[in-house]
């Protein structure tokens, strides 16, 4: 595992960059690779379920794969987040139930930015230090930044192979993503797989919504049994990774 700290010209922002290389000899078209937003949450939990799953792929279904863990500065985390993964508006509108607890947020908008930052400066950077499969990429979000993998999936659909959302915020900004959906070219959509917790109310509504609305056989929805915002993670990360080894296979 390497780590690097990484300064956008785009977003005036530096983040600390995770990555976990497979220790095995390399694929001739290189490794798949996994993209974790909120990597200071999410990194080490993935990282293993990676080494552990992949070390008997023709059970798991769970290839071994570059891992690369996104990370805000813990100290400005919460306010970056609510920044970098939601897209420019000319207003928001927030939902009764948030009264109060955005107050001190007076930041949003930053997607096209930070998409920027992952396409143009920490991609190509990965991409010169490790062997990287660039036709099998995933990018993986959950909560906040799962709305930004489905912004991403809807605005920029060649950017990654294979997107995943988890418990998606698909509640933000007076469910603008359905707005989008609408507006979208979606002739060649990525695949999709969105899973949410069965504990997680209106954001259970939400997600099948979403889901049935979008026109496309390559997509999955999974509603994880007896699971809440925060359990949904660990309890589905081989899943999670299973659906991008398999997408990949049937490239």
């Amino acid at each position: 595992m390497g780590d690097f700290l990484i300064s956008s010209k785009f977003t005036n922002y530096q983040y600390t960059i995770y990555v976990h290389v497979p220790d095995i000899e390399q694929p001739k078209e290189g490794f798949s690779i996994i993209y974790i937003l909120d990597g200071l949450s999410y990194f080490p939990l993935a990282k293993q379920v990676v080494k552990l799953q992949s070390r008997n792929t023709l059970k798991t279904r769970v290839e071994d794969s570059i891992v690369v863990g996104i990370c805000h500065q813990e100290e400005t985390m919460r306010k970056r987040r609510f920044y970098d993964f939601t897209a420019p508006s000319e207003k928001y509108q927030f939902p009764e139930r948030t009264k109060g607890k955005l107050d001190d947020l007076n930041e949003f908008g930053g997607a096209e930015n930070f998409s920027r930052f992952l396409m143009d400066e920490l991609k190509p950077l990965i991409e010169t230090k490790y062997p990287v499969n660039k036709n099998k990429q995933t990018i993986y979000g959950h909560s906040l930044s799962g709305y930004y993998v489905l912004w991403n999936f809807l605005t920029k659909p060649q950017s990654f192979q294979t997107y995943i959302a988890v418990s998606p915020s698909i509640w933000w900004n007076n469910r603008e993503l359905f707005r989008m959906l609408k507006d979208t070219s979606l002739d060649e959509l990525a695949p999709l797989f969105i899973i949410v917790g069965e504990r997680e109310g209106f954001m259970v509504e939400d997600a099948k919504h979403f889901y049935e609305e979008i026109p496309s056989m390559n997509k999955q929805l999974f509603v994880a049994d007896d699971e809440n915002h925060a359990s949904v993670v660990p309890t589905t990360l081989s899943r999670a990774f299973r659906f991008c080894s398999e997408v990949g296979l049937n490239r």
